[in-house]
């Protein structure tokens, strides 16, 4: 079961949070510090209970505050305890913590001593606040801290990552398990920060509730239940025209595989009708193995427009091609008022000639991202949910921004899909993503709808399909577990 708050916070929010602790809850600065290092410590005990020496590497803003009271309590504990610092703390509650440590007997090593024979370091040396590109004797630090070989707990983000992006500023630490207060934080969960942050796990430090009552999150993380419940049963009179019609435009020669894996996904999604508008070349052959399947070939616009007519939802991208045949398919899709499913090549062609509509989904990857946005890829990733929303402003509909960490904006708030692991990096996954939220689309689903139950049916497919490895999962091996997550049978744990 899934115990993480689904609610995701920025910087200034989990600031904010503080604050509202302090002035309008009554605890104090010190005593909200403590409960905060406190927390660590029985974090570390729970996660590496065998640990018998720790190094605390300390900064000079509360952070570092929150570690020498966790440094404190393991000396009372028993615990052989190295601490590292450089600066005397900022802060009149963190400079408190470190003297009531001192006076415990615990002793402050300078910075860049090493970390090397610990049972398992702490990272107390930056909090969320970091803006700035770290450089100079922490950065070195942190290439200390990665290179040993003990574990790291992170406390409330691990140092050098952005809280509001889960970019690198520069360097980061790459921790076993991060122990989050208050608040998560949205870069915690996308971009790089899946990666430096590893298990999650989150202390509440005794505030209520209604701590942030009235506070729109940055973004909520997808829940099981919600997306079961968006994608519903099916009624006992159904037939396959209630279920939805979806056509699928795609499959240049060559590249025939993309457009089968699409729509074999929207019919294990539940869609009633698949037909596959592909080169003539290989209609004859593409749904061999799959003949459920309806296969047409197509050479001009003008055979098209009927197919469009009769879907309820086209999927156009998959395996499309850049070439004038998959340029004319993506227009002839855009002359119709149907619902739209984009991506992949699609995406290249929208790129090209720029239009704006409500009802579609947009499904890029960083690379297509860039380019609906006219800059490098990097600069995506540098800040995921920037241009998630970009995307979504200037092509209307919803966006769906792929990656670690998928982000889906447009028609509400931000959200974002924390399942999903690495061996879903191999080709075709995303058109299987197309094709799922397609069937759900033309199962009367809303776009929105349709985009975040998509994306969480696929990745929980992914996790499922890994139960043998990640590694060298392929794209198919999604396909039985997209049907069993449709109909809710085991549902994925996390």
């Amino acid at each position: 079961m899934d115990l993480l708050p689904q609610a995701l916070y920025s910087a200034a929010q989990t600031r904010e949070l503080d604050r509202r602790a302090i002035e309008d809850h009554g605890v104090a600065g010190d005593e909200l510090m403590r409960r905060a290092g406190l927390a660590g410590f029985c974090a570390l005990r729970l996660l590496w209970p065998r640990a018998r020496s720790i190094t605390v590497v300390c900064g000079p803003g509360n952070n570092g505050g929150d570690g020498y009271v966790l440094a404190g309590a393991a000396s009372q504990a028993g615990l052989a305890v190295r601490v590292l610092a450089d600066d005397a703390p900022r802060s009149v509650v963190a400079r408190a913590a470190r003297a009531a440590m001192e006076t415990a007997g615990v002793t402050v090593a300078a910075l860049g001593t090493g970390v090397a024979g610990a049972d398992v370091v702490v990272d107390a040396i930056f909090g969320t606040g970091l803006e700035r590109e770290v450089r100079g004797p922490w950065r070195e630090q942190f290439g200390r801290i990665n290179e040993c070989a003990a574990p790291v707990l992170a406390l409330d983000i691990p140092s050098g990552l952005h809280a509001d992006t889960g970019a690198v500023m520069g360097g980061a630490v790459r921790a076993c398990a991060t122990l989050s207060f208050i608040g998560l934080n949205l870069g915690l969960f996308t971009g790089a920060g899946r990666e430096h942050a590893g298990r999650i796990v989150y202390a509440d430090l005794d505030l209520p509730p209604t701590l942030a009552a009235a506070m729109e999150p940055a973004a909520m993380r997808l829940r099981a239940d919600v997306a079961l419940a968006a994608m519903g049963a099916r009624p006992r009179d159904a037939h396959k025209g209630l279920a939805g019609r979806v056509l699928v435009v795609g499959g240049e020669r060559g590249m025939c595989g993309a457009a089968r894996m699409a729509a074999e996904s929207a019919a294990r999604a539940g869609a009633g009708l698949v037909t596959v508008a592909t080169r003539s070349a290989h209609a004859g052959f593409l749904n061999a193995g799959r003949p459920e399947l309806m296969v047409r070939g197509v050479e001009s616009p003008v055979a098209l427009r009927d197919l469009m007519e009769a879907a309820d939802v086209v999927a156009v991208g998959p395996g499309l091609g850049r070439g004038e045949w998959g340029r004319q398919a993506f227009g002839a899709a855009l002359a119709l008022s149907t619902s739209l499913v984009v991506d992949a090549d699609a995406l290249y062609h929208l790129a090209q000639e720029p239009e704006r509509r409500a009802d579609w989904v947009l499904t890029p990857h960083p690379g297509e991202a860039a380019r609906l946005l006219g800059c490098e890829a990097a600069e995506v990733q540098a800040d995921r949910p920037a241009a998630a929303g970009a995307i979504a402003e200037r092509y209307g509909g919803v966006c769906v921004l792929k990656g670690c960490g998928t982000l889906i904006t447009g028609a509400g708030a931000l959200a974002l899909c924390d399942r999903g692991n690495p061996g879903m990096a191999s080709g075709g996954t995303g058109d299987v993503l197309t094709g799922v939220i397609a069937g759900l689309r033309a199962q009367g689903l809303s776009a929105r709808d349709a985009a975040c139950s998509g994306v969480w049916l696929h990745a929980s497919a992914g996790d499922r399909a890994a139960g043998e490895g990640e590694i060298g999962t392929l794209a198919t091996d999604l396909l039985p577990w997209i049907r069993a997550g449709r109909n809710g049978v085991d549902p994925c744990r996390d």
